[in-house]
């Protein structure tokens, strides 16, 4: 009980949990979007696919995200469904592969479409949709958007893009969700990657399930809050956690190790946006400044990085001024 309430304490603060010692992966059958097994399992129960690290083609499907699952005694929790109708699918299949155990929750870590648009596939199980609190209004903002978008990149077949399932329970602090035997604690972010972020802790292997507060490989995209998301990411670096899943990249980091270089890579937007700003820079050349010395560390620097920039110039400009 003792240890309950500390972890309940922690949530509410934003302080995840920490991570138990790695497990041996094991993998389905077939083949995944990284041209290896479908899953791997980075702890007993827990699954993950690992996604491509490419933007959405009409080849990919959209498979570009880490998405999974996470069985329990009772039921079975998806972890992001994937990035269209044909993606969360082929998800569904290989978890009937894994467990006959109902599907009783599907759990968005945020608003992105290739984290959301493959609910479709498990309309038919009738999950409770688990989101946190904005993400309701994120969605009525940009879903139709979203969709629109990944129909143009698949050929037009809004049918193919998928979609999202709305949220039946939503997130406004932390809540608990219990498989039989395992529970994970949710926990709902302030404005960081987004403005909806919800990571799970796994209450029995002590894995989180970090989403898109971390990414791996792939250059981080900021969508919510840069002041945010380092103080997010401060808070985390200060459990004893051991492993944490990445929304994009490898299916399993080390902790706190596997933050250094995202970290980096903020802390650097912040830096140059800074130094921009006092020298009196403007906007317009925020993007071929601002964080330009990370380049050749990321794959798709040159897609995001410019995006980045401006998006840090206009947050530090608004937060430096008196």
């Amino acid at each position: 009980m003792a240890r309950r309430t500390l972890i309940r304490g922690l949530c509410l603060a934003l302080m995840l949990a920490c991570l138990g010692p790695a497990a041996r992966s094991r993998a389905a059958p077939g083949t995944g979007a990284d041209g290896g097994d479908y899953v791997r399992m980075v702890a007993p129960g827990v699954y993950v696919r690992p996604g491509l690290v490419q933007d959405a083609t009409a080849a990919n499907r959209d498979a570009i995200a880490n998405i999974g699952f996470i069985v329990g005694r009772d039921a079975v929790a998806v972890i992001d469904p994937g990035g269209s109708a044909a993606d969360g699918a082929q998800l569904r299949a290989v978890i009937r592969s894994y467990s006959p155990l109902p599907i009783r929750y599907l759990i968005y870590t945020h608003v992105h479409p290739d984290h959301v648009l493959g609910a479709v596939a498990f309309a038919q199980d009738h999950p409770v949709v688990v989101a946190h609190a904005r993400f309701a209004a994120a969605w009525g903002e940009r879903g139709a958007f979203y969709r629109q978008g990944l129909a143009r990149i698949l050929g037009g077949d809004a049918a193919r893009a998928g979609d999202a399932l709305p949220p039946t329970q939503a997130v406004g602090d932390a809540t608990d969700v219990d498989l039989g035997g395992r529970v994970l604690h949710l926990l709902a972010c302030g404005a960081a990657h987004t403005d909806s972020d919800l990571a799970i802790y796994d209450d029995q292997t002590r894995t989180l399930w970090a989403g898109d507060l971390l990414f791996q490989d792939h250059v981080p995209v900021l969508d919510g809050s840069l002041s945010g998301w380092l103080k997010t990411l401060a808070q985390l670096k200060a459990l004893p956690a051991v492993r944490a899943v990445p929304g994009h990249g490898p299916v399993q980091v080390p902790w706190p190790a596997g933050v250094a270089d995202e970290e980096r890579y903020l802390t650097t937007l912040a830096r140059d946006a800074h130094a921009l700003l006092a020298r009196g820079g403007d906007i317009d050349g925020a993007a071929a400044i601002i964080g330009q010395s990370e380049k050749g560390r990321w794959r798709l620097f040159d897609a995001y990085n410019g995006r980045n920039a401006i998006t840090a110039f206009k947050q530090l400009e608004w937060e430096d001024t008196p």
